[in-house]
């Protein structure tokens, strides 16, 4: 019988009990309906997990008993630094879910010149959490054990200009492939763009930044599909995939 996984961003011993946080306890008590008895995994992310046994599963409050540690090691050696143009609606919830289930290391929503995805800065905080709760149920779903952190909302350039080592964008008019490239070390930073591409102009400056420009095929992808798509060449060149 498969045995739920809980994420809490909390210090985790054995022989401790812990009150599951609001998200939590919701879950555990409304979607899993577990009850007082029922053993649980619980992760903060930091690695490894624990088994966990609930106390108590009320309309008040849901606790459990940490018991053991399991070292488990289910992380790619490839560190993937995503950079991910912000898309419209249902569209990037589902590339960020299955960046997570692809082994991204972390993530950052984009601005470009074609966002179409309008965000005030209280929205940027609002859609930060939002995304960072389907990071850490895509984590709790697919069994990791380090939960990628969905970075603050940047411009594309005030992003590109920060990043160092192997940087890659996608380009599908590009004549490379990741196949050329040669990585120095295990981390390799990849640039996702819009629904609608870059501009000539963005091409040029990220090009100049230092990001190699490659393409994933002779077809033209949405730009979600794009961005995974990437993910699982890299795994397979470089990652845990191959």
């Amino acid at each position: 019988m498969r045995v739920s996984r809980i994420f809490q961003d909390m210090p985790l011993l054995c022989g401790n009990q812990i009150e599951l946080d609001e998200d939590g306890s919701h879950y555990v008590r409304t979607v899993l309906r577990l009850k007082k008895g029922s053993n649980v995994v619980v992760f903060n992310g930091q690695g490894g997990e624990f088994q966990g046994n609930i106390l108590e599963a009320s309309r008040q409050r849901v606790a459990i008993s940490i018991l053991d540690r399991i070292d488990k090691d289910v992380e790619s050696n490839l560190k993937v630094n995503l950079g991910l143009s912000i898309s419209k609606g249902s569209r990037m919830d589902y590339a960020i879910q299955k960046a997570v289930e692809l082994g991204a290391h972390a993530i950052t929503p984009l601005i470009s010149e074609r966002t179409v995805v309008k965000l005030t800065k209280e929205k940027k905080t609002q859609k930060i959490k939002h995304w960072q709760k389907i990071v850490n149920h895509a984590a709790e779903q697919c069994g990791r054990t380090m939960v990628p952190a969905v970075q603050n909302v940047q411009l594309l350039f005030e992003w590109t200009s920060q990043q160092t080592g192997t940087r890659v964008f996608l380009d599908p008019n590009s004549t490379a492939n990741f196949s050329s490239l040669e990585l120095k070390r295990p981390m390799i930073t990849l640039l996702a763009g819009p629904e609608g591409g870059f501009s000539q102009q963005e091409k040029q400056r990220v090009k100049d930044s230092g990001f190699i420009s490659v393409q994933l095929g002779k077809r033209i992808l949405r730009s979600e599909t794009a961005a995974l798509a990437a993910l699982a060449a890299v795994q397979t060149i470089w990652g845990d995939y191959g």
